[in-house]
């Protein structure tokens, strides 16, 4: 098993919409996908960066572990994601090999991905997404 690519990083803001035009405008990054995920609370917003992309994600509910994130340390890196061929089979390797996992299971992710995330104590306190790839 091998991480591929740096699919995106991950950046927490408090609004969306005050922040795109940084990326977007002054820096190129064309918008890619933008989307509510009610689920982890969050709205978030994929950008073009090169082969790769940059996620900035709001809050949009208070009682969410992003918006917890937000309220104690304010906006920032919050995330780095590697796309990975076949997430559920390194979900079961990295397992065996005592990597703590917050997503025992795929889920959907931003733009319809399979992703799954690491808990940052198996990971150096870096949270760690994987997204699936084809």
């Amino acid at each position: 098993m091998q991480l591929g690519l740096i699919h995106h990083v991950g950046y927490v803001v408090a609004d969306l919409d005050a922040e795109i035009p940084a990326y977007r405008d002054v820096l190129g990054m064309p918008q890619v996908v933008r989307e509510v995920m009610p689920d982890q609370g969050v709205e978030a917003v994929l950008l073009g960066a090169g082969p790769s992309y940059v996620e900035l994600i709001a809050p949009v509910a208070d009682d969410t572990g992003v918006a917890r994130f937000l309220a104690k340390r304010g906006p920032g890196m919050h995330h780095v994601a590697f796309a990975v061929p076949e997430l559920e089979r390194t979900l079961g390797e990295l397992e065996a090999k005592g990597v703590e996992l917050i997503d025992s299971a795929p889920r959907r992710g931003l733009g319809g991905h399979m992703v799954a995330f690491l808990h940052p104590r198996s990971t150096g306190g870096v949270l760690t997404e994987l997204v699936e790839e084809h």
